[in-house]
């Protein structure tokens, strides 16, 4: 697939998508909808581990308002069934780790977005921001359901309608995202998180992303029994040997990943 909006790469088991339309603060057309979408399920395929970001000064804007039509006639519900939910779920349902490597500000759509994925790291620059009320919307693609299991209610109260920026900064106190690195050394700190995931077990972290996502749902009891069956499933696997083995010979494990 000829990609227009996005760019692809896939180096040493990591694919890399980059939301490419820099010049509108990479805002989310139907068309980039479609090529994301397209591009997480052929990393899901081809690599071990998926990253997205954003080129220029800008994560992701959210949904960009010059693409869907007349203002007062967007569908917004066929726009989200259709093409938000697909995307969303490619990135929570996906078998392979994912990263959201935000660079700058990442607001509506675009924050959600992010908070989606697995592990979110943040330049200290970028920014957060539940934008929609400022346009007289509500939040949409999945950010009523992360934020509040990641900042409680009174704080994604207020993100959601005051529409507040949040710093990368503030994110990472509040738990929002899992760390906020100095903009000098964001690019590398997300290299080398990319590399120790695309060199890890990856059973073993298809088994930690369904455990964490269930365990809001489960009882203790279900959640117990889900452990044990996934952390079976792990025992039978070459890189829980080969984990075993460089643990006793005191070498770094080589673990195949399948």
């Amino acid at each position: 697939m000829a990609y227009t909006s996005i760019l692809y790469d896939l180096t040493g088991g990591i694919a890399t998508i980059t939301l490419n339309r820099p010049d509108v603060m990479n805002a989310l057309s139907s068309a980039m909808r479609r090529e994301v979408l397209a591009a997480m399920l052929r990393a899901q395929d081809e690599a071990r581990v998926m990253v997205l970001t954003g080129a220029g000064r800008a994560f992701c804007s959210g949904q960009d308002l010059q693409d869907a039509g007349k203002i007062g006639s967007f569908d917004l519900e066929r726009i989200l069934n259709e093409e938000y939910v697909p995307m969303i779920k490619a990135i929570t349902d996906s078998p392979i780790p994912t990263i959201a490597a935000v660079n700058g500000a990442a607001a509506g759509a675009g924050a959600n977005l992010a908070l989606a994925a697995d592990i979110v790291i943040a330049a200290e620059s970028a920014s957060f921001i539940q934008a929609f009320t400022r346009i007289g919307l509500v939040p949409d693609a999945g950010g009523s359901y992360w934020l509040p299991r990641q900042i409680g209610m009174a704080r994604s109260m207020g993100a959601m309608l005051l529409g507040d920026k949040i710093t990368a900064r503030q994110a990472a106190d509040w738990g929002m995202i899992y760390a906020c690195i100095d903009d000098a050394e964001f690019a590398d700190s997300i290299s080398v998180r990319a590399r120790q995931l695309a060199a890890g077990p990856g059973v073993a972290y298809r088994g930690v992303k369904t455990m964490l996502r269930a365990s809001f749902n489960n009882d203790l009891d279900g959640q117990l029994a889900l452990e044990a069956r996934l952390q079976g499933a792990c025992g039978l696997t070459e890189d829980f040997r080969e984990g075993v083995a460089a643990f006793l010979e005191k070498r770094p494990a080589r673990f195949r990943g399948a």
